[in-house]
């Protein structure tokens, strides 16, 4: 330790060389460190999601959730198994062990679920993914004096095409309204006028309501694709379905025995804003996107929207980025600060030689994490915490071996030698003091 203290003192032209490169990396990493609301973290979570239209939560335990579970017990890496199961649908969540690897217990879970001998007729094949960690960036709504739901939701989708149309940008979440649905009330006296049922006029619908391929024509030049499209999304595409055709040539439609309309499901999903129906969005980032560049274009395309729009109005709820720029403020200026008052403190008692040195130690520890940061941490709220409560212990460790040095001066020695011999003096107290101080903190590791 003695030697290498000494040899950085001896030859400052090593010690200017180490700046300059520590400084310019530095600043390459901090351009390159992203940002997070919260430390990033691996996902240890699957998510299995079944959909079984029509079944009862019940139905969804005994004919779905339970088969599965049977099939999960005895797989390598899993934690433990918790499910939910609801009207329609059902979740099973998989959290698996932190020492393996995620993707290995994904395809081992495929492959029980493949297992399973047999499920209900009529449900959907089962989703299993990966539960992606994200971080909510920024939240807005979108809404306008008397304009309905409907309309709001169409601008809603062109504003997600567009969001993610952004480079940066992939998570953005839409909610606010429920699911629209076509409903055919049948009237009973219409029926009875037409010696029709209620299976007949459903079986039309559905035999006329369709989207499927019948194969292929193959020809000594060409290939023809067989194709019938005739599925209906809006409720006045079916009035004209030919419910049935009389043998004079008549034919009654869809429309003589029932109404036909769009309306919204009966989930009671609604959201206002300043009391008008308003549609939020999210912009969310994943462990691989920039939380406060995604913010700031996001911003960007609603001040844009605002000024190219009157009837509807993008409205911000959340910008989590304005945490993270205050908190990084608020390090610049404790920082700031700290070497003003090294400077001005330090060359009134001491010199302004020492005091410069003590001081341009602040920043060159920081740009030395950022050499290192891209790869271990990002700027989030808690590491922005660290970074505040460093600023002080740098300060006060500066001034300690500065003030130290000069005692040694002060005693007659020379210059080296009171710079050796007064930096190693407190370099023992000093490690101690920083290592107390991580042992007094590093309990956030396990958070």
């Amino acid at each position: 330790m003695r030697k290498l203290v000494a040899y950085f003192i001896k030859y400052p032209v090593a010690v200017n060389v180490i700046m300059i490169a520590v400084l310019l990396f530095g600043i390459a990493g901090v351009m390159s460190t992203k940002s997070s609301f919260f430390p990033l973290n691996e996902s240890n979570i699957i998510t299995i999601v079944v959909a079984y239209p029509g079944a009862s939560p019940e139905e969804m335990e005994e004919g779905v959730v339970l088969k599965i579970e049977d099939n999960l017990r005895g797989l390598v890496g899993i934690d433990r198994v918790t499910s939910k199961s609801s009207e329609n649908t059902a979740v099973i969540t998989v959290e698996t062990l932190e020492d393996y690897d995620i993707d290995i217990v994904l395809q081992d879970v495929k492959n029980a679920v493949d297992r399973v001998p047999t499920f209900p007729v009529g449900m959907e094949p089962p989703v299993i993914s990966k539960m992606e960690m994200r971080n909510e960036a920024i939240s807005f709504t979108i809404s306008g004096p008397a304009v309905d739901l409907r309309t709001l939701k169409q601008i809603s989708r062109d504003v997600e095409t567009d969001l993610r149309a952004i480079p940066g940008i992939s998570q953005v979440d839409v909610t606010g309204f429920p699911q629209e649905e076509i409903e055919i009330a049948v009237r009973e006296k219409d029926l009875r006028a037409y010696s029709l049922t209620f299976n007949e006029v459903a079986r039309a619908v559905a035999n006329a309501n369709i989207l499927t391929t019948g194969g292929n024509i193959k020809t000594e030049t060409e290939e023809y694709l067989i194709r019938a499209n005739n599925r209906a999304y809006y409720g006045d595409e079916l009035d004209n379905i030919v419910v049935r055709a009389l043998p004079n040539g008549q034919q009654i439609f869809l429309k003589d025995v029932a109404t036909v309309r769009d309306r919204w499901s009966e989930n009671p999903d609604r959201l206002y804003y300043n009391g008008n129906p308003a549609i939020q969005v999210r912009v969310e980032t994943t462990n691989n996107e920039d939380l406060i560049d995604n913010a700031d274009q996001a911003i960007a395309y609603i001040n844009k929207f605002n000024q190219q729009h009157d009837h509807v109005k993008l409205n911000v709820t959340r910008d989590a980025s304005v945490v993270l720029k205050q908190r990084t403020q608020l390090l610049m200026e404790n920082g700031g600060i700290g070497i003003l008052l090294v400077l001005i403190l330090l060359s009134i008692f001491l010199r302004p030689s020492l005091a410069f040195w003590v001081a341009a130690g602040i920043p060159f520890s920081f740009f030395g994490l950022f050499i290192f940061a891209p790869n271990l941490i990002t700027i989030n709220v808690l590491s922005l915490f660290g970074m505040i409560i460093v600023v002080g212990i740098l300060v006060d460790d500066g001034i300690v071996i500065g003030e130290n040095i000069y005692q040694h001066y002060e005693s007659g020695k020379s210059p080296i030698r009171a710079a050796i011999d007064g930096t190693l003096e407190v370099t023992p107290p000093i490690i101690s003091a920083i290592l107390t101080t991580v042992v007094a903190f590093s309990t956030f590791f396990f958070l």
